[in-house]
């Protein structure tokens, strides 16, 4: 059974810094891709960032040069540094990791959520 777990999330006031973690298992085939989503009361859940096995990474705008996403894949864990908070990054931040495939687009598993909460 894949599991993706997160931790790290909590309350931080403005400009703050928090870690996010993520950890993937359960799979005989090794993960692909990993990123992190997040998603606000009322709004559509949104890429924050990925990173390919290799270290490949890609960013939202609104994150870029604030956060720094990283993997560790003898772990199977991906993090997440925030640096810089705003009010507008609280959230309940979700990672996804993918299960590689050698012909197909393998499939992909969602943890359950760590909430962020960045106020004053």
């Amino acid at each position: 059974q894949v599991q993706v777990v997160e931790s790290g999330g909590g309350l931080v006031q403005p400009g703050g810094s928090l870690r996010l973690s993520c950890a993937a298992s359960g799979s005989s085939n090794r993960f692909n891709t990993m990123g992190w989503y997040r998603q606000a009361p009322g709004k559509q859940r949104e890429l924050v960032a990925s990173i390919t096995r290799g270290g490949i990474t890609n960013y939202a705008d609104s994150v870029k040069d604030r956060f720094t996403i990283s993997r560790d894949n003898a772990k199977n864990t991906v993090y997440l540094q925030m640096n810089s908070l705003k009010p507008e990054d609280t959230a309940v931040y979700y990672c996804n990791a993918r299960i590689e495939s050698i012909s197909i687009l393998g499939p992909s598993y969602w943890g359950q959520g760590t909430q962020v909460t960045v106020s004053s």
